[in-house]
């Protein structure tokens, strides 16, 4: 894979160790966290891997110069997972056509289950009133126009995961939810064509509705997640009043501050960044940071944080800290380290779900085998000895 820009400038490197923040592509379940964060770490040179299922946002850490920041891409190509450096805007976009399209395939699910219920519930009701074969066909056969291509518009998002994960010689929790409805269709055109009391092709398209509404409200509660933990980031300054050597008064960027420099701070606005007052009286709201509804008074000498709102009076401060080195910051950073700590439940959680995929599909085989080996011809549908 070949990327059109240089991706070191999404490197930041420090004490020896090079960090990339990835935005990841095609994370459907908690068992890609695994086989992520795993996958990576068996790779020499990485130091650590840790995947936020929220926001999709890999953080990677290897010793510096031991690998390239496209090394780390080509390796999760190698796991099956199309990744891009994290942009907070390019994510954002993606996060909602995501949710636009899963939407879709829920409205799709939805409108193909309904209609297929209303003649599943004739066939239900026609087989106890003596419903001829003919008609029985002709209601299965609308049910499979029907079904046919919702399933296939659908069940994308579960294809496309399954087909991800089998072409790389692993297994997720899309690959049985696929198998189990395109088996189901399969199975129904088979009995259709061969004049079944039975079809499945509601309980296919009902499967496809249920997961496709807990995943469209999973996705809508990471969205709020991520948007409360957004808020914490858009409560800071943007830019800020600096004295120049000559007394000049300059707006700059609250990136381009320094420690030492100094800042004025008028009344209404946010404190760009960590540091100590100098002159002037007023009064910050720093609940922000300390939770404290309460006003603090701040006079020469107090120390103020960034994100606080200045009320009364302008104050004069010097910069302390600046940019990624400010409580907020500190605060956004032991946050993101939260949301991706596991407790030792979860790790448990972690192991089971390795062998759930695994576990099901042989169970299946196995019980399909035993049943086809033991049951009588008669019982096994569209045997020709079926009717005993």
């Amino acid at each position: 894979m070949q990327e059109p820009f240089d991706l070191s400038i999404f490197v930041r490197r420090d004490a020896g160790l090079a960090h990339l923040d990835l935005a990841v592509e095609g994370i459907g379940c908690a068992g890609c966290i695994r086989k992520i964060e795993g996958g990576l770490k068996r790779i020499p040179g990485i130091v650590d891997a840790r995947l936020n299922f929220t926001n999709r946002r890999l953080a990677v850490d290897w010793r510096d110069g031991a690998l390239e920041a496209g090394d780390v891409i080509l390796a999760l190509e190698r796991i099956g997972y199309h990744a891009h450096p994290f942009e907070p805007e390019r994510a954002e976009t993606d996060e909602a056509r995501h949710a636009r399209g899963l939407m879709k395939c829920l409205a799709v699910a939805g409108f193909a289950g309904m209609n297929i219920m209303l003649l599943s519930v004739s066939v239900w009701s026609g087989g106890a009133a003596d419903m001829t074969q003919e008609t029985r066909d002709f209601f299965h056969w609308l049910s499979a126009l029907i079904a046919l291509p919702a399933v296939a518009y659908a069940g994308q998002p579960f294809f496309r995961s399954a087909l991800r994960a089998i072409r790389v010689r692993q297994l997720n929790m899309d690959v049985p939810i696929s198998l189990g409805v395109l088996l189901a269709l399969g199975m129904s055109v088979v009995e259709t064509a061969s004049h079944a009391q039975h079809a499945y092709f509601d309980s296919a398209v009902m499967l496809l509705l249920f997961l496709l509404c807990g995943r469209y409200l999973d996705h809508a509660m990471r969205r709020k997640t991520r948007a409360v933990a957004g808020n914490l980031a858009a409560l800071k300054a943007e830019v800020a009043h600096r004295f120049e050597a000559g007394g000049e008064l300059v707006t700059v960027p609250v990136a381009a501050l320094k420690p030492s420099d100094r800042l004025l701070v008028r009344p209404g606005e946010r404190v760009p960044a960590d540091g100590t007052v100098i002159s002037g009286r007023s009064e910050l709201d720093e609940g922000l940071i300390t939770g404290e509804t309460a006003r603090k008074q701040v006079a020469a000498g107090v120390t103020v944080y960034a994100g606080s709102i200045n009320y009364s009076g302008a104050l004069t401060m010097r910069v302390s800290a600046a940019g990624a080195g400010t409580l907020i910051d500190e605060v956004e950073r032991l946050l993101a380290r939260a949301v991706v700590a596991r407790s030792r439940y979860l790790r448990l959680a972690d192991r089971a779900a390795r062998l759930y995929a695994p576990m099901v599909h042989a169970t299946a085989a196995i019980t399909a085998i035993g049943w086809l080996a033991a049951a009588p011809p008669c019982m096994i549908p569209s045997s020709p000895r079926s009717r005993c």
